[in-house]
């Protein structure tokens, strides 16, 4: 038997271990990892032995990825609701599937989605929990194929896409690489896209949205990931809907500003939209894995999903199965009803602004510095959770991106930016603090002015 107290003891030392570490593993724990590669053991192993080992060899060599100063991705840590509420789930061993295999992953599910409408305003009646953005986009886009095909007496579920009529699909110039993703594994092509013209920021250009004759699949960006942009929904969706095309929003992380007043301008017409994706591992930090797709009518995509079987017998109520690409899934409803319930609308909001009050400090602090942010900033502002850098020419911005990161105190990724390289500062974590923010702050510009001061190649 596994003692779980030993465990809990194991975990809350991690926890508290995270103000302290670097962000990035050190050498010596990356190096450790060699120990687990052994040949697989002829003979059963002792539980209470295995953990050891892996928390031992293990721990060190995560990303601080849960603490205040991980600002790598649009990743969020863990509510300690959510955490838990995880932990309960992972000892139930449920299975999603259906309310017949677990009344309470069936039943937190549907509450989950439910709030999460509520919370971002969405007229939502329906939607679904999946792995990430990937399979939400995926979830949304399968039920706006359905939708179009079937008005041309097309059902794509039983007749597949051999022969039948073409959809066009509309994407900004900015589109993320999840949505190409998913429109491939769609069979509608990540290429075989209209892409529209975007300005500085990534949104698209109204004026170069083009005349549509016939439905189309019509794909928003609702917080851009690099600048945290957003398309303008209110000049583009009645475009989009003059020809009947079902509009698609592609939210990761964005959708959520609608929580927010401050931000919720943000959000502006996006409700007229058809189906809606975002990430509750993201700024809702609920934890891995969540992705969320939400439609205006459920009825398409059940029919998209449905997966029938002579032995798959339940009642009325909702049955995730046929509402996602997966059938046999982990309880991802139980940790999102925690997190939610744990918030509240005001804490929702509250955890929403203080990430972009976070933004905007660094953006302040990285230009009073003498560095270019490369994202909007309007009245000491930035427009959400994103801040972009340049520390000069490619060479110069690659070599302190790099030694930023061997530091440790905090971690930024690097992108590319419309022909430039920056840094990307992405803040999402509810552990996040203002002292966390001072901290990598310093830490960054001193590195950074370092880095240049030595040399690093200006071209």
């Amino acid at each position: 038997m596994i003692d779980f107290d030993d465990l809990a003891v194991r975990a809350r030392r991690y926890q508290a271990s995270l103000d302290t570490r670097l962000v990035r593993p050190a050498d010596a724990a990356l190096a450790a990892l060699q120990r687990l590669d052994q040949p697989l053991p002829q003979a059963p192993s002792n539980p209470a032995a295995i953990l050891a080992e892996l928390d031992e060899i293990g721990s060190p060599a995560t990303m601080a990825a849960t603490g205040g100063r991980y600002f790598g991705f649009v990743t969020g840590g863990v509510l300690p609701a959510a955490l838990g509420a995880d932990w309960l789930a992972a000892a139930w061993g449920q299975n999603a599937a259906m309310d017949v295999m677990s009344p309470i992953a069936a039943r937190l599910e549907e509450i989950a989605l439910r709030w999460i409408g509520e919370a971002l305003h969405l007229p939502a009646t329906g939607g679904a929990l999946v792995t990430g953005a990937t399979m939400a986009n995926f979830t949304g886009l399968a039920a706006a194929r359905e939708t179009l095909l079937a008005r041309q007496g097309w059902n794509v579920s039983s007749q597949g896409l051999f022969g039948a009529p073409p959809i066009p699909v509309v994407v900004g110039g900015e589109v993320h690489a999840s949505m190409r993703k998913a429109l491939s594994l769609l069979g509608l092509g990540k290429d075989r896209v209209i892409q529209v013209p975007v300005d500085g920021q990534g949104r698209m250009r109204p004026g170069a949205f083009p005349t549509l004759t016939e439905p189309a699949i019509v794909c928003l960006q609702a917080g851009n990931v690099n600048t945290g942009a957003f398309d303008p929904a209110l000049e583009l969706i009645p475009l989009a809907k003059s020809s009947g095309s079902w509009v698609h929003v592609d939210g990761a992380f964005g959708l959520w500003a609608a929580a927010a007043p401050a931000r919720a301008h943000l959000m502006a017409g996006y409700d007229q939209a058809d189906s809606w994706t975002t990430d509750a591992h993201k700024w809702l930090n609920a934890g891995y894995d969540c992705g969320i797709a939400l439609l205006r009518d459920a009825a398409p995509l059940r029919d998209a999903l449905d997966v029938p079987a002579a032995y798959l017998s339940h009642g009325a109520q909702r049955q995730p199965m046929h509402y996602t690409p997966e059938s046999s899934r982990r309880a991802r409803g139980v940790p999102v009803w925690a997190a939610l319930k744990s918030l509240g609308k005001q804490g929702l909001a509250d955890l929403v602004e203080r990430c972009c009050r976070h933004a905007a400090h660094f953006a302040e602090g990285l230009t009073q510095g003498g560095f270019e942010v490369l994202n909007d900033v309007v009245l000491n502002d930035v427009v959400l959770n994103q801040v972009m850098v340049s520390f000069g020419t490619t060479e110069q911005t690659t070599a302190v991106i790099a030694a930023i990161q061997r530091e440790g105190t905090c971690w930024c990724g690097s992108t590319q930016w419309q022909g430039r390289t920056a840094m990307r500062i992405s803040v999402s974590s509810w552990a996040t603090t203002s002292e966390d923010v001072t901290r990598s702050l310093e830490a960054i510009l001193r590195v950074a002015h370092q880095t240049l001061e030595q040399g690093a190649p200006p071209s």
